[in-house]
């Protein structure tokens, strides 16, 4: 999929308050932060996705001369406003959390530092590619953590809303740790395994199963995974692709890469007895794979029953996140800087919501691990050059639940930034790693939250904290909106 020119992906309201900043001669540099309030599918984490195709989106945002035809037709843009558009280029700075990393609600995952009509275009683009992505690479952990072990093939292409959602949804399912897709596109743009069977038809066109089967063993001797459930799976299904798999055997021809796929019926059932037939004819091992409306559920579910299933095929629930189909990210301005010190004022947003009331200022995140276990205790959101020591106590509260203190014990743990820059002066200054590299990455990222998180049914919650110093300016600038409130 070619890069294409997303300029024009914005909301209307975007281009108009730019308008209404470029009349009113504004152009402070402002902070804006991207973050979730609410972990999807009530779990524990999530996993941030997308990075790449907002470097992809940022370098390419310019307003073409069929783009700036378009808002002059709309009648609502001055000529003035157009011309500025004509040479637009993005000049501030962006930072991220890196892709394949677990996060925790309310904290950035991404940073917009630049003059305010440029933080504002760039708002929508941002979020759509960040919340789909981010919400299917965290869905496909998931489902690969219910699995324990055994393979998730990604293939729900044909159900995802779109050719974008799907090829997106597709590099986002790898970086939660999905070991292939049926998407070719993505296999080639992002240099991922490609992975597929045949459907029910291939078995139809034949005059019979075994017919099929063997044609197809014929073909892909290396690769034979034959679908067995089309007419009967016990008396006709995996007789058959035990009939062509004996042969092959008899043949000489290596059994490497081999085994049925189970589509439909009691997959926990139907594998015990599939698994006892190939057993008993000789081929314990060959794999049993299943598909059928998988989700996590579903699998922890056949897995606790004892299913012999050793791969699984997740499609619709998966790239569409059936049961939680929003992330939720939003974009909230955080400071504005002044133009004579050079300072960031905070800036905060009330609600009757508390969740809702937006932490202030310019901030970085900190993660802090167990120094023994290398597991997430908490992680800390805190002021631009606020500086920690590892070896000294650290206490800790719930900035909404203040009562809720816990005290770290210096040289106990060690701290981790999170947001890294992106780009400085509007020049890209980071590399994106392959998406199997980002893949192996967020492996090694689950390995650093605790089982109690990674559970479906009431998660244990990781703490996001304010450092002392950012709690303070929050609770002042919320004390002053108060008083003022009652003049």
């Amino acid at each position: 999929m070619s890069t294409m020119n997303l300029t024009l992906l914005t909301d209307f309201y975007e281009l108009t308050m730019m308008q209404g900043y470029f009349k009113n001669h504004t152009t402070e540099v402002v902070i804006f932060d991207a973050f979730y309030r609410r972990n999807p599918c009530d779990g524990g984490y999530a996993i941030a996705a997308g990075l790449d195709q907002v470097i992809d989106y940022i370098e390419n945002l310019s307003f073409s001369p069929d783009d700036i035809s378009y808002l002059r037709s709309l009648n609502t843009f001055d000529e003035d406003f157009l011309d500025y558009l004509s040479t637009f280029k993005f000049t501030g700075d962006i930072y991220a959390i890196p892709e394949g990393t677990v996060v925790f609600p309310r904290e950035p995952l991404l940073k917009v530092v630049a003059p305010i009509m440029e933080a504002q275009l760039v708002e929508t683009a941002l979020l759509t590619i960040i919340n789909h992505q981010s919400l299917i690479a965290t869905k496909a952990a998931r489902v690969v953590y219910a699995a324990k072990g055994d393979g998730i093939m990604e293939f729900g292409l044909r159900r995802a809303q779109g050719p974008d959602a799907g090829v997106y949804g597709a590099r986002a399912a790898m970086i939660g740790g999905c070991v292939g897709t049926s998407n070719v596109l993505a296999g080639q743009l992002f240099d991922v395994p490609v992975k597929g069977t045949h459907a029910h038809s291939w078995i139809m066109s034949f005059l019979d199963e075994y017919t099929a089967f063997k044609k197809y063993a014929d073909l892909y001797p290396d690769a034979c995974c034959l679908l067995v459930d089309t007419y009967d799976t016990i008396k006709s299904g995996v007789p058959n692709a035990i009939r062509v798999f004996t042969e092959m055997r008899e043949a000489g021809i290596p059994l490497k890469n081999y085994g049925i796929r189970l589509d439909s019926g009691d997959l926990a059932y139907m594998s015990k007895k599939a698994r006892k037939m190939l057993d008993d004819a000789g081929f314990e091992d060959a794999f049993i794979s299943a598909s059928s409306d998988l989700d996590e559920y579903l699998i922890e579910s056949l897995k606790s029953q004892g299913a012999k299933i050793t791969s699984w095929g997740v499609g619709t629930n998966l790239i569409t996140s059936k049961d939680c189909p929003a992330f939720g990210g939003v974009y909230k301005l955080a400071a504005i800087q002044d133009e004579e010190t050079g300072e960031f004022i905070p800036k905060i947003k009330l609600s009757e919501n508390t969740e809702k009331i937006t932490n202030p200022g310019n901030k970085t995140i900190f993660r802090i691990y167990d120094k023994e276990t290398g597991k997430i205790r908490a992680d800390l959101i805190a002021l631009v050059g606020e500086v920690f020591d590892d070896k000294k106590d650290m206490i800790i509260f719930d900035p909404l639940e203040t009562w809720k203190k816990t005290k770290i014990h210096g040289g106990t743990y060690v701290l981790k930034e999170l947001l890294i820059p992106v780009f400085q002066k509007g020049k890209c200054v980071y590399s994106s790693p392959s998406v199997m590299d980002i893949q192996a990455f967020c492996r090694r990222e689950m390995d650093t939250i605790w089982d109690e998180t990674k559970r479906f049914v009431n998660p244990h919650d990781v703490y996001v904290d304010l450092s002392d110093k950012l709690y303070k300016i929050k609770a002042d600038l919320l004390e002053k909106m108060s008083m003022d409130a009652l003049k």
